[in-house]
């Protein structure tokens, strides 16, 4: 194997004009499914001043903002990018104008006003519209924690400025100080996605109104009112300081940030940062003199915009004096770092971690410091932190991806990594969402927990990160410990269809749909995890190949998450996001040109899935300069489709690194390597850059040429065979499906991948000795099998089942049909004598929508009994709510 190493003289690198931050378009996935906003903020910021069209907390509102609205409700000052979720819109303020007074009118009624997309601008920490109905031009800047807005009446008359505390979500507490008639300070807590999110304010306009008055509602204020006597063209100025830590905070953050009354300072001040930002990446037809037209022109906007949405979240929290109130509700000094919210990780820590590893090494080692002080405050690490709030949204956990990344692209030292271990060790030894169940035997089952087989894969990626991280501190136990459940994918691996199946009660689930969406499944179907296993390479070509051209239709539950299909590839989801990556060379290119080229638009619907905190536009920028890091900690990227011909990144360093048709420099710090199964990557080094080959004739061919090296992409691939380490659980296989029994044949199948362990069955029987498994046996009562593979069971081969003597002879006939999300395993289901879970995600209950639930139970011979009763479950934000009205009827002659 040849090492080719090289080492140049680096320059650094300014702007002296804008050359970036002009291509950012922000309303880009404002419409469609992106769920952003056009409004004005800076990097990374507290504060994004955005105007909302939506205030009903609807899923295409998720941002407050949908492009095909046209009726602004206010303008407010925080806002989430590309979520599935709805929250924020926190400190709304909105104009009036009449040219009569009508003060007492504004007491009771909810303003808003029309408006036009042809009279709305946007560009980066910029936004301006012009009302329709009110003739008011409102523009709106920023600073990372203060909002800034202009208001220009374009008639004589009354302008009013009104506050609205209970703008969009549930207001719990609410205060309006008035300082004098120009100054005002207070507090918004309010529950949406965050349960408790507490916000305090402080305002200044620059003219004094001519009379004002705070409204009450209860015991709350939520309403202020501002009028001024207006004149055509006359200006007022409203600029707004937000904290989460008090008001005396939110003074001093806009006393620092704005103290002057300018707007266009703080406009350019604004894009600046955007400029400065922005510039770490420097892709050269950006930097012309001349002006770029057609094709490059939309792809220099989508790939600075999708920058651009890789820097809103996660957002800064802290004060300008370092002062934030952490997850334990004290307050507390950020000392040497910046402390930060809204950790969307199971969407970021695939890409947007990644690639903030590489171009922000300062703030992406403020982010897992944040993750050690929210551990030393709640003793949990983030999972989906929203504002000091654990939402508990989405499954895994992956901030020990971020943890393991950031520590081998020496974002965080040794030391630190110390200090987190016992946050991570904590985390992979919880209990929360059937980790337990999970480390116990290596994989989770229905009866387990929800989404089992989703949590089972992300658990295991997760696993392999820990491990990892123990590795690296010497930690040869806990490493040990953690390795084992690395392949945690192949128990649920079926031998005969080739995909991840969910298991019940020992078994294969009965009747699998591979297309079909479930809750076995995260936002996803069979296919869409099957080859979700980012710490391993090996992957069945062929069948990965026949997921981008299955003909085959999304089936069972409507998950609108669930766009952007190529086959059954979704690449508007986060679970596909890898998968191109893992295709050969030339399908791999096609189907990047395809996502590329059509999945990312200069237009409103320019995003293909919803932004999700910068996930989706990560993916892209990674994939516009060529390459996309396939497991996040490995430092190992796969090379792709460059949209660019000559590019510069800014490493942590604070060097450019020029790229010329891939020419690479040092101290980008990539290796490039062809691997045993003969797959093209480029590793992340940070010392030095090489060149590997394993064949003498491969054809990944490298030239170094004036301290250059130029790379051709034609890899080819070998199919790879997949190995595991140990033995399979096996399937425990009733003679029927049936709920209880009578008389019961076992079967005991094995689910090997691996030769050496096929026949090597054993069982016991309620918990008796282990006994090789040889033939079916029967079983005539309540019973627990135990079954396991591989020579005297591996520890984490073994399947477990409950089986439960029919309690009664009863027959029951369904005058009705329920839904095939909601089936409690058939119409028997529901006398079994086995009642649902509390997690209705794991199948035991039965569902209707639109009609009647009507059953008629026949109890075989007439019968004395005390009591009739029924069990119902209510899950409102899911739309599952009780019946209105129960009715039971008896009779002795049917």
């Amino acid at each position: 194997m040849k090492n080719v190493a090289f080492f140049i003289c680096l320059v650094y690198s300014t702007f002296t004009h804008a050359q970036f931050a002009k291509y950012v378009n922000p309303f880009i996935g404002t419409g469609g499914t992106g769920h952003t906003f056009p409004g004005a903020t800076t990097p990374f910021a507290m504060v994004q001043l955005s105007p909302d069209t939506r205030i009903d907390g609807s899923w295409e509102g998720c941002s407050g903002y949908h492009y095909s609205d046209s009726i602004i409700h206010g303008f407010s000052h925080t806002h989430l990018s590309g979520t599935g979720c709805s929250d924020y819109g926190d400190i709304a303020f909105m104009p009036f104008f009449s040219k009569t007074n009508e003060f007492e009118k504004l007491k009771t009624t909810n303003i808003n006003a029309k408006f036009s997309h042809k009279n709305e601008k946007a560009s980066a920490g910029y936004y301006s519209v012009v009302l329709d109905e009110i003739p008011v031009k409102v523009e709106l800047t920023a600073t990372t924690r203060t909002g800034f807005q202009r208001y220009t009446f374009n008639e004589e008359g009354y302008g009013y400025i009104v506050l609205n505390l209970k703008h969009r979500d549930e207001l719990l507490e609410g205060t309006i100080t008035s300082i004098n008639k120009s100054n005002y300070k207070g507090e918004r807590v309010s529950k949406a996605w965050a349960t408790r999110q507490e916000l305090y304010y402080y305002f200044q306009t620059n003219k004094t109104p001519s009379k004002t008055e705070i409204v009450k509602d209860k015991e709350n204020d939520y309403l202020l009112i501002m009028q001024y006597p207006v004149s055509k063209g006359e200006t007022i100025l409203l600029k707004t300081g937000i904290s989460a830590t008090d008001e005396e905070g939110a003074r001093l953050n806009l006393l620092k940030e704005n103290i002057a009354w300018d707007f266009e300072q703080i406009k350019k001040q604004a894009f600046d940062s955007w400029e400065k930002e922005l510039s770490k990446i420097e892709v050269t037809e950006a930097k012309n003199s001349t002006p770029v037209k057609g094709e490059v022109r939309e792809k220099l906007f989508n790939f600075y915009t999708a920058l651009y949405h890789t820097m809103i979240h996660p957002s800064i929290m802290n004060d300008v004096d370092g002062r934030y109130k952490g997850r334990d509700g004290k307050i507390h000094k950020a000392e040497g770092f910046n402390y930060y919210t809204v950790f969307s990780l199971w969407d970021t820590h695939r890409a947007l971690h990644p690639l903030l590893n590489i171009i922000d090494k300062k703030r992406s080692h403020d982010f897992v410091i944040t993750f050690l002080k929210q551990f030393e405050q709640s003793g949990r690490l983030p999972m989906w932190e929203l504002w000091n709030n654990e939402t508990d949204c989405m499954i895994g956990f992956h901030s020990v991806s971020v943890i393991l990344d950031a520590y081998r692209k020496q974002v965080i030292t040794k030391d630190e990594l110390k200090q987190l271990w016992p946050a991570v060790k904590a985390e992979a030894m919880s209990n929360r969402f059937g980790l337990d169940k999970f480390r116990e035997k290596g994989y989770l089952s229905v009866e387990d927990e929800s989404e089992s087989v989703s949590k089972t894969l992300e658990y295991s990626y997760d696993m392999w990160c820990v491990s990892e991280i123990a590795r690296e501190l010497n930690l040869n136990d806990d490493y040990l410990f953690f390795k084992k459940y690395k392949d945690s994918r192949k128990h649920l691996l079926n031998p005969i269809s080739k995909l991840v199946q969910p298991r019940k009660n020992g078994n294969w689930l009965s009747n699998f749909n591979p297309f079909e969406v479930n809750n076995n499944y995260t936002e996803a179907n069979a296919w869409q995890y099957s080859f979700y296993e980012p710490q391993r390479f090996e992957n069945d070509f062929a069948l990965l190949d026949s997921l981008f051209i299955l003909k085959g239709k999304l089936d069972g539950r409507q998950q609108v998450d669930i766009t952007g299909l190529i086959g059954q590839y979704a690449h508007g989801n986060e679970p596909s996001h890898n998968f191109i990556y893992l295709l050969n060379t030339e399908s791999r290119v096609n189907y990047l040109k395809h996502v590329l080229d059509s999945f990312y638009n200069n237009n409103s619907n320019g995003l293909i899935g919803n932004e999700d905190c910068g996930q989706m536009s990560a993916w892209y920028v990674m994939s516009a300069l060529g390459f996309y890091q396939t497991c996040p900690g490995n430092n190992k990227f796969t090379i792709g489709l460059s949209l660019f011909k000559n590019f510069e990144i800014e490493t942590y360093s604070k060097h450019k690194v020029h790229f010329d048709n891939y020419v690479f420099k040092h101290p980008f710090c990539y290796q490039m390597l062809i691997d045993t199964n003969y797959k093209a990557k480029i590793e992340y080094d940070v010392a030095r850059m090489k060149v590997n080959s394993n064949k003498s004739n491969n054809t990944l061919k490298a030239k170094k040429n004036n301290n250059e090296v130029r790379f051709n992409r034609q890899v080819q691939y070998c199919k790879a065979t997949i190995v595991v380490d140990d033995a399979v659980a096996p399937s425990i296989i009733p003679s029927f499906q049936k709920p209880f029994f009578d008389s019961l044949q076992i079967t005991i199948q094995n689910n090997e991948i691996n030769p050496t362990y096929l026949n090597q069955l054993f069982y016991s029987l309620n918990d008796a000795e282990l006994v090789p498994y040889k033939t079916p046996f029967f079983i005539k009562d309540n019973a627990t099998i135990k079954a396991i593979s591989g020579k005297g069971g591996g520890e984490l081969s073994t399947s477990t089942a409950h089986f439960y003597k029919r309690p009664h002879n009863y027959s029951i006939k369904l005058n009705c049909q329920y839904n095939k999300q909601y089936t409690a395993d058939g119409d028997d289901g529901i006398i079994d004598g086995q009642f649902g879970d509390k997690d209705w995600r794991k199948g035991g209950w039965q569902g209707y929508q639109a009609q009647d639930f009507e059953a008629v139970i026949d109890m075989q011979q007439i019968k004395s009994f005390d009591e009739i009763s029924a069990n119902f479950l209510q899950d409102t934000r899911s739309w599952i709510l009780m019946p209105t009205k129960v009715e039971f009827y008896t009779s002795d002659d049917n």
